[in-house]
């Protein structure tokens, strides 16, 4: 089986040729700005694959409802929602089509041969310029009655906004550019807090703060035996033990110590939803 697999994004989206267990001649492009270009990109995609590709594996934002065929709820591609996408797409390129949300797809990933592989309840969260997010039950995805389940993002804080809004190192660096007066990105509100400035390590607390306050929700309402971080910022060491150290502390405050989940990051970053929109197709395919 030789999969093309697609990632779309809000700018760019990602490709590459899954073979043998691998994904292979990894490249992006733009985000087309209509789906007739979609389409268009995708076919000359697949064309210049070194070999026959034999179906299409597609992570995607919004409410994939797989059942009826069509990507529900809203996202920064708008053309892709509340249209008979499966239906189309294979109609256009001549092959079977999977399409599974973005976010489900990097924990299916993880799931089936990243950090959360041998674990049965897991859940998994993606900290990016939002927050999105994965639950799975008895190893398997748990999407929900309206295909919102994992939607941690849209959580709120105690300051009544949403955790996509107060939990992110992005929208963290963007409150504080705006509050000093300072141009800073994510890595430079970091680099600022081990200078020992106060300012900027009272605002990556307070993110912290969120994360914490919303992972203490998730526990003690789906007591996962994992929680997997994604997204950029799980790379770093300090960021997945803060997580860790605070949690714990919450947790023990109410006697509920017992409870804590182990905290890992995500093994395989950028390809998590490439890998798992394939392993979503050859799931289903089989």
């Amino acid at each position: 089986m030789s999969l093309a697999v697609f990632d779309i994004g809000g700018t760019a989206v990602k490709y590459g040729l899954w073979q043998k267990g691998a994904i292979k001649q990894k490249g992006k492009f733009p985000t087309p700005s209509s789906f007739t270009q979609l389409e268009e990109t995708f076919a000359q995609t697949i064309k210049n694959f070194d070999t026959e590709v034999t179906g299409v594996a597609i992570s995607s934002p919004g409410a994939v409802n797989v059942e009826k065929r069509r990507i529900d709820g809203i996202s920064a591609v708008s053309y892709l929602h509340h249209r008979p996408i499966f239906a189309e797409l294979e109609d256009y390129l001549k092959l079977p089509v999977t399409i599974e949300n973005d976010a489900n797809c990097a924990g299916i990933c993880e799931m089936i041969q990243g950090a959360g592989k041998q674990v049965q309840q897991a859940v998994f969260l993606v900290i990016g310029t939002g927050v999105g997010g994965a639950i799975f039950i008895h190893n398997q995805l748990y999407k929900g009655a309206h295909l919102f389940g994992g939607e941690f993002g849209l959580m709120r804080n105690q300051n009544g906004k949403a955790l996509s809004v107060n939990g992110t190192v992005r929208n963290t660096a963007l409150r504080f550019s705006e509050k000093f007066g300072q141009n800073v990105d994510g890595l430079q509100l970091f680099d600022l807090k081990k200078e020992g400035n106060v300012d900027a390590e009272q605002a990556i607390s307070e993110m912290y703060g969120s994360l914490v306050e919303s992972l203490y929700n998730i526990q003690v309402s789906l007591d996962p035996e994992m929680v997997i971080i994604g997204g950029g910022v799980s790379a770093r060491n300090e960021f997945i033990n803060e997580l860790r150290k605070r949690l714990y502390n919450n947790l023990a405050k109410d006697d509920i110590a017992s409870i804590m989940p182990e905290i890992q990051a995500c093994q395989y970053h950028n390809d998590a939803n490439l890998i798992g929109a394939a392993l979503n197709f050859e799931t289903l395919k089989q």
